[in-house]
């Protein structure tokens, strides 16, 4: 197993890479995801950038739910992410790191639930995002928010190395379906 993450993180990508371009598969919302969403939540989700999975059609059974949605907004790699109020087919502005998000005098929210994409996740429920920690951070800001990784099935690995701030999720959903952690 890999253990450095940069290292990790290039093998990942690669793999997730292949598999997008040659996979026509599609990340479909889960009954067990959809049961979980109420009229009013607000559910932060994200544009997927090159080979990432792409969270649409999670985003639009929240709104079909009666969720509001909202976007991150980031300035750059050290400032934290904000989730900005964002509709579905509402206009998005060229952010860092080839980001599409919403215009920044959009209303900063709240997000009960945070979809989130990821290079790599083990089945404890750990991720491995991009490096910048921005996920990490808003986990930590957001603590009772549900944390969702989204992402394909090939990025599971038998181990994420963790750090001590690293914030495992409560669920991953793959195009094969959904992990999640019982709640207690």
């Amino acid at each position: 197993m890999i253990i450095d993450k940069p290292a990790l993180r290039a093998k990942l990508r690669a793999d997730r890479d292949l598999f997008a371009a040659q996979s026509s598969t599609a990340i479909v919302a889960p009954e067990a995801y959809v049961e979980r969403l109420k009229p009013g939540m607000i559910v932060a989700t994200y544009c997927a950038v090159g080979s990432e999975a792409d969270p649409t059609q999670l985003a639009a059974a929240a709104a079909a739910a009666g969720c509001r949605l909202a976007l991150p907004f980031v300035v750059d790699r050290a400032a934290p992410i904000r989730f900005l109020a964002w509709e579905l087919g509402a206009p998005l502005v060229a952010g860092p790191f080839s980001l599409r998000q919403p215009d920044p005098s959009s209303p900063e929210v709240v997000p009960d639930v945070i979809l989130t994409p990821l290079v790599g996740f083990d089945r404890r429920l750990d991720r491995l995002g991009q490096g910048a920690g921005h996920y990490d951070r808003a986990f930590a800001r957001y603590e009772s928010a549900w944390r969702v990784g989204v992402a394909w099935s090939v990025q599971e690995v038998p181990a994420i190395p963790a750090d001590i701030w690293d914030v495992p999720l409560h669920a991953i959903i793959t195009e094969e379906g959904m992990l999640w952690r019982e709640e207690k």
